[in-house]
């Protein structure tokens, strides 16, 4: 029975028309109604009430960007729920994040909504003002239900098993000092900072394979080839990562001079990032070329790089530009991929004059056994994933955070980070002599590549910038989060998705 209530966005457009034009009163509710519960049936009664056709339309799952594991319910699933209830007349289903088009097709008389949007400077997405704008638009106004209210994050974070018992734990622990309010100021608070990233520029490319089987002579696997995708990764997508939550950054990097990529990688920087290029002779910009298969598993890799490329004069040029300009920033992000760019000269003025110093050493496979943290004679804040930091200590045996604090006593750094994957984040603070245990706050994973350095970016601008660390900590693991969410670095962590991730979390 209620399958003839779900129809589609332009049959629902065709219903309201015919209802107005019987001179019926036309309510829309629209959401996500992940978990049905009673705050939403009392609600969408109220709104029933108002009128006399109750039109409802859903977001569809790939909008829904409340963090990883949302929706929990199929759209399938919640608009079969929806149209259960007698008060619901029809359902539709929505490509969009918000009803602003869903608006101006169906044009309702009335558009309803909880009285928790009621204040629109709480709504952090700024939809909900759009959305009054666009029913105004067509003669309709918006009408805010006053109905017993519950939260869906609320529900299915306590009672739904979205997270195993560890990471409920240490939300529950982490809510009674800091509030999802308290936290999305904070993210507000970094919008001033001046940031300066220092780092290798790396092409990221993904070939998209059909694994074939064994091929007919040799033992190799043979796939199918079937797309390509570029990213720009490496010190790009830091930038990128800062720059969604700062007003203005500025990227110093080494562009080949063979294949640079350059109008490639200027398309993909966010617009407030400004590039300083520097041209590294006889190389060209590191490009790394992954083949996967359809679940992004890797099959193989090929770099295209220069190992130990001789910097010449472009050493020299950067120090200059470093020594003149490095005062002008509050922060500086290093992520050094070991790739040949930054030069120990480079570090010595980085480690001397950068007001704020966060970095990364990576270990990949150009590098292995020769990159470490070591380099950094003096560091504010460090992120390194465990294999890293074993490397540092030579130790592969004792506790993690043994390992830790060794190493961190061995750069003077005042705040130290090892990402650990699944097993989450541990961070030492100097300063107040504590440890900090994160669990992994994500409940599914799409690609592991990115997430390190969007750990480094959101912790080392909320530590630069005289946040707790245990909040730093949380934010940084929260982008972390939503990066294995994304496919490379096809896209940076925004403002927008991290603001709602926090309060999907903290509700």
């Amino acid at each position: 029975m209620s399958g003839g209530k779900i129809v589609s966005l332009d049959e629902l457009a065709e219903i309201s028309r015919k209802q107005k034009h019987k001179g019926a009163r036309v309510v829309q509710c629209h959401g996500a109604f992940d978990l049905m519960h009673v705050g939403h049936i009392r609600h969408l009664q109220r709104a029933r009430a108002e009128g006399d056709v109750l039109l409802v339309t859903i977001t569809a799952d790939a909008y829904i960007n409340k963090g990883p594991g949302r929706p929990v319910f199929n759209e399938q699933l919640r608009a079969e729920n929806l149209a259960a209830l007698a008060c619901v007349d029809y359902v539709a289903l929505f490509q969009d994040a918000t009803a602003v088009e869903a608006l101006h097709k169906i044009q309702p008389n009335i558009y309803a909504k909880g009285s928790d949007y009621q204040t629109h400077t709480d709504d952090i997405t700024g939809n909900i003002a759009r959305e009054k704008e666009a029913v105004e638009t067509h003669r309709g106004r918006i009408f805010y239900t006053d109905e017993l209210t519950f939260s869906s994050s609320s529900l299915l974070n306590e009672h739904f098993g979205v997270f195993p018992p560890e990471t409920k734990q240490y939300l529950k622990s982490f809510r009674r000092n800091w509030s999802d309010g308290d936290v999305r100021k904070m993210l507000q608070s970094l919008s001033k900072a001046r940031v300066l990233v220092v780092g290798d520029a790396i092409v990221d490319e993904y070939h998209y394979t059909a694994p074939l089987g064994q091929a007919g002579k040799g033992n190799i696997l043979a796939v199918r080839y079937e797309s390509e995708e570029k990213f720009a990764g490496g010190a790009m997508a830091v930038a990128n990562h800062i720059a969604g939550f700062c007003e203005q950054v500025t990227l110093v990097t080494g562009l080949g001079e063979i294949d640079s990529h350059e109008t490639f990688i200027r398309s993909k920087l966010l617009p407030n990032v400004t590039p300083e290029f520097f041209c590294i002779k006889g190389a060209p910009t590191v490009t790394k070329r992954r083949f996967v298969d359809g679940d992004l598993s890797k099959l193989f890799e090929v770099y295209f790089y220069k190992e130990d490329p001789a910097l010449g004069s472009m050493e020299q040029d950067v120090c200059r530009w470093l020594e003149k300009r490095i005062g002008d920033f509050d922060i500086v992000v290093v992520p050094d991929f070991g790739n040949g760019f930054i030069s120990s000269r480079m570090i010595e003025v980085l480690c001397q004059r950068a007001p704020y110093l966060a970095v990364n050493t990576q270990i990949n496979s150009g590098n292995r056994g020769y990159h470490v943290i070591h380099r950094y004679p003096r560091v504010d804040f460090a992120s390194l994933n465990e294999p890293e930091v074993r490397l540092a200590a030579y130790n592969r045996q004792d506790p993690i955070e043994t390992v830790a604090e060794k190493v961190c006593d061995q750069i003077s750094a005042k705040c130290f980070a090892v990402t650990r994957g699944t097993r989450g984040v541990v961070m030492l603070d100097r300063t107040r002599d504590v440890m900090h245990t994160v669990p992994a706050l994500s409940t599914k994973v799409i690609d592991r590549i990115g997430a390190g350095d969007a750990f480094l970016s959101l912790t080392g601008l909320c530590l630069g910038t005289g946040l707790p660390s245990e909040v730093a900590a949380f934010i940084g693991s929260a982008a972390a989060a939503l990066d294995v969410q994304i496919v490379c670095n096809r896209e940076p962590v925004s403002s927008l998705n991290l603001n709602k991730y926090v309060t999907t979390l903290l509700k």
